[in-house]
């Protein structure tokens, strides 16, 4: 049986099974994942930080969070990503939580074996100092397979407690594919009081790996309709740097699976539109030669990574957003892109058929090909679709059923620890 945070079941006595958990408190849970925003990259796994912020608005739960980051000495510009994880801070405040960031030790290349401990010793260091303090947690909550729910295992050891694990794409279509990670990650899920797949597609992907059925549920994100609203299309086509073109939109780290490149091929091949690449990653230069041999120099833009306000401007101004990924989980920019009005071009791929379900949101691709995604573009842009309509479709998805689930998981899982 299901137990929420505050009915009956929580409030019984169990002084007899854990002294340190008090029965008339909120539900306490310890977020652990690397993928977190920070300060110093504060739209790096928004999406986990967004469902726990609908979490503790849907009810009484007291929510901390250790969100680890590589070690790094310096903080120089000229070192990138690995900049801005020695500009993270060890303790921030982020929309009422708190939030550490221990280090751990990550080799890039040839470190991932020794990742999961790494992240462990740093998570489990953090755990200690916050029940120094006077918090321990009901149960554990873990986001991405490898590292972060291998390490999650070892820490729920640790502190005696149960814990949740929620798998989100390439933890389970890249990773877990591979024999050594696959046989941890399928070590440390035969311990999970439950797994979250945020898609029916990556449910049967664990399946496929040797996931026991019974204990997976599809619990899928949401999207924020309060932040990704309609705009003022002129006002935002300004901002993009674009006016009286069509625009198509590709939102998402420049990198090799996102697929921008089939994008930009498919927009080459539709006369009279504009591209605008949202985002920063190792693509960037490739993309932008890519761009300068098909000609589309004048037709392309690059904007760096934004705030989700900032981001819905330009989802308002676009046409059309593309996605052209090899593989994903529950791609957010697509409901956040149809929140604002904006229908959507993407392969199908992933969770990516479990969003885009009628016409009205756009069209899926199913071969990789240039003329195929063009064609694609070229009717949802003629379709012109009702820009109300579209957004409609976005809000069947809306938070409140995933937290009310997600909370019934969370205590469930708790209660059931506790015995």
């Amino acid at each position: 049986m299901s137990v929420v945070a505050g009915t009956p079941e929580r409030t019984r006595s169990r002084k007899s099974v854990d002294a340190d958990v008090d029965v008339r408190a909120p539900l306490r849970v310890l977020t652990m994942t690397t993928l977190f925003p920070s300060a110093a990259s504060p739209r790096h796994g928004i999406f986990v930080e967004t469902r726990l912020r609908k979490l503790r608005a849907h009810g009484a739960i007291d929510l901390r969070v250790i969100a680890p980051v590589p070690w790094f000495p310096v903080a120089w510009p000229i070192a990138g990503r690995y900049a801005t994880y020695a500009a993270t801070p060890s303790t921030e405040q982020r929309h009422g939580v708190e939030v550490r960031h221990p280090r751990f030790l990550s080799i890039p290349r040839i470190g991932m074996s020794l990742q999961p401990a790494g992240l462990a010793a740093a998570a489990i260091k953090a755990a200690r100092e916050i029940r120094a303090e006077g918090w321990s947690c009901d149960v554990i909550d873990a986001h991405y397979l490898y590292p972060d729910g291998v390490a999650a295992a070892a820490l729920a050891r640790e502190l005696g407690r149960p814990f949740v694990v929620t798998a989100r794409g390439s933890d389970v279509n890249l990773i877990a594919q591979m024999p050594g990670p696959r046989e941890r990650i399928l070590a440390a899920l035969a311990d999970a009081g439950r797994v979250i797949a945020v898609s029916e597609a990556l449910k049967n992907g664990l399946v496929g790996i040797g996931v026991s059925a019974p204990v997976i549920e599809v619990l899928r994100n949401g999207v924020d309709t309060e932040v990704f609203v309609p705009t003022s299309r002129d006002a935002a086509g300004v901002r993009a740097g674009i006016e009286g073109a069509p625009l198509v939109i590709s939102v998402g780290n420049l990198v090799a699976a996102k697929g921008h490149d089939l994008v930009l091929r498919a927009v080459s091949q539709v006369d009279g539109v504009h591209l605008v690449f949202v985002g920063t990653g190792p693509e960037g230069a490739s993309l932008r030669a890519l761009a300068q041999q098909l000609g589309m120099t004048g037709r392309v833009r690059f904007l760096d990574n934004m705030p989700q306000a900032e981001l819905a401007s330009i989802y308002g101004a676009a046409d059309v957003l593309a996605l052209g990924s090899v593989r994903e989980g529950w791609p957010n920019v697509l409901l956040e892109a149809m929140a604002c009005g904006t229908p959507v071009v993407a392969t199908r791929v992933g969770g990516v058929g479990e969003i885009v379900t009628d016409p009205i949101a756009g069209e899926l691709v199913d071969a990789r090909e240039p003329s195929e995604f063009a064609g694609a573009l070229r009717r949802v842009l003629q379709r012109h679709p009702d820009r109300g309509l579209v957004r409609a479709h976005a809000l069947k998805f809306s938070w409140e059923p995933v937290v009310h689930r997600y909370r019934e998981i969370l205590g469930s899982v708790a209660q059931a620890g506790r015995h």
